[in-house]
């Protein structure tokens, strides 16, 4: 079964994105570029379009496409208590016909509402995957000791590994797939090069080999996202260049 290759629509840069029409103008590109999907991003969504997201996933199936949904809200607030609007965003997800909810840690500190989060995402049938994120709560710290939690607790949450996030916190990514591989289930895909005095993001055979030589120690079998700039005047030999590497390496 071949590894499926989900394309984030932020790839495109939010900028392409609202003047193509937003996000399900870039169906076409994604589909013929031979993707298994898409990862649409709640920030890039109109009012609008977050009350017709069955039209958006009626549009991504016509197309094809596997779907997935990424909301830049975290799990837990700053006082430690879980995020209340999660059960909305996950309602948005199923609406879009999602294969899963993508989310940040945020400030995880306690497991007091496990059982609420269980119930909440028994009720919904949707997956749940937490992301490290370019934030002190994204640190490999914080997010293998809520990993542990969840496997303790045997909670059904996988980990979104996101290979360039780690330098922007100060951690090896190395080191984080070392700790972490065995409950990833989704992997953004992006190398991260230095620019002034932090980081951007940067396709994985355009920086050194250290970012190809990662991938290969994460798990080969779960999707792929690619989340590092997708731009050329032939967005869809790109992308598919893109698609087409992922998918063999």
């Amino acid at each position: 079964m071949k590894r499926k290759i989900m394309v984030v629509t932020a790839a495109y840069g939010y900028d392409q994105v609202r003047a193509a029409g937003g996000q399900t103008a870039m169906l076409p590109i994604i589909a013929e570029a031979g993707a298994d999907g898409v990862e649409i991003r709640r920030e890039l969504l109109t009012d609008a379009e977050l009350k017709t997201l069955s039209t958006m996933a009626s549009a991504i199936e016509l197309f094809g496409l596997l779907a997935c949904y990424s909301a830049p809200e975290p799990l837990f607030l700053e006082d430690g208590n879980l995020n209340p609007r999660l059960p909305v965003l996950l309602e948005e997800a199923l609406a879009l016909q999602a294969l899963w909810l993508k989310v940040s840690l945020g400030h995880f500190s306690h497991t007091k509402q496990f059982d609420v989060l269980r119930e909440w995402l028994d009720n919904s049938g949707m997956e749940l995957v937490v992301e490290n994120d370019q934030t002190a709560c994204g640190r490999l710290q914080p997010m293998q000791r809520f990993n542990e939690a969840c496997q303790t607790q045997n909670l059904p949450i996988s980990l979104t590994f996101d290979m360039g996030n780690w330098l922007w916190v100060g951690d090896s990514p190395e080191q984080a797939a070392q700790n972490l591989a065995a409950t990833v289930g989704y992997i953004h895909v992006k190398a991260a090069v230095t620019h002034r005095d932090s980081y951007r993001a940067a396709p994985p055979d355009e920086a050194d080999s250290r970012w190809l030589a990662l991938l290969k120690t994460l798990p080969n079998d779960v999707p792929r996202g690619i989340e590092f700039p997708l731009e050329g005047q032939d967005l869809t030999a790109v992308t598919r260049h893109y698609v087409e590497l992922l998918r063999e390496e």
